[in-house]
């Protein structure tokens, strides 16, 4: 028998391609549903938390679906990978839209990139170096490239919740992982072999 797994749909994100991804890195017998189903999703093997959009309309939509305890309970009881918005939305406040209360998983902000030089949103292919060793950087090389979109970047109090890091202007937060949870700031739907690797190693995951 194989496994479930939930694509989180909270309205926001582009769930065809995240789903079609991990479909493709799944075993014959796996179940992936995009779902907004909190009982799905409790009972499902393992959870993928995709977004994208302004943090205020991620929150309210979240809302909206009746999502919170479910995303809550998924992030800390089984394997749970946050994707972009999916990752931001974990910490507990952001600078957007005037500032965004969000889901409060982790303590930290979401700020804004303050540069002059480099162009905002930070849109395309740049480097994500490991800060440590996990299971979902198997087969990665240190340095691969993967596939950016976004104009705020997470600050976790936490530095230890760091599980890579990235250069545009300065050196922000581009994965952080705690337990059964690994979230990340780029696209590996976007990310050719190297985000298809990270998907299989997530649905291989034994934690």
């Amino acid at each position: 028998m194989g496994q479930k797994i939930a694509v989180i749909d909270y309205g926001m994100g582009n769930l065809r391609s995240v789903s079609k991804a991990v479909e493709h890195v799944c075993a014959a017998a796996d179940e992936v549903r995009v779902t907004d189903d909190p009982a799905w999703i409790a009972s499902a093997d393992r959870v993928v938390f995709p977004g994208q959009g302004a943090a205020r309309d991620c929150m309210a939509a979240i809302g909206q679906h009746h999502l919170n305890q479910a995303i809550r309970q998924a992030a800390a009881s089984k394997p749970f990978l946050g994707i972009c918005m999916g990752l931001q939305v974990l910490l507990s406040h952001s600078e957007e839209n005037g500032g965004t209360d969000l889901l409060g998983l982790f303590p930290g902000e979401v700020r804004r990139f303050a540069t002059s030089e480099l162009k905002v949103p930070h849109m395309g292919w740049n480097r994500v170096r490991p800060s440590r060793e996990h299971p979902l950087w198997a087969g990665i090389e240190p340095g691969s490239r993967f596939y950016f979109v976004h104009s705020y970047h997470v600050v976790p109090q936490d530095t230890g919740l760091i599980a890579a890091t990235t250069d545009y202007g300065i050196a922000f937060t581009s994965a952080i992982a705690q337990g059964r949870l690994f979230a990340v700031q780029f696209h590996p739907e976007k990310s050719a072999d190297n985000g298809l690797r990270l998907l299989q190693n997530f649905v291989r995951w034994q934690v």
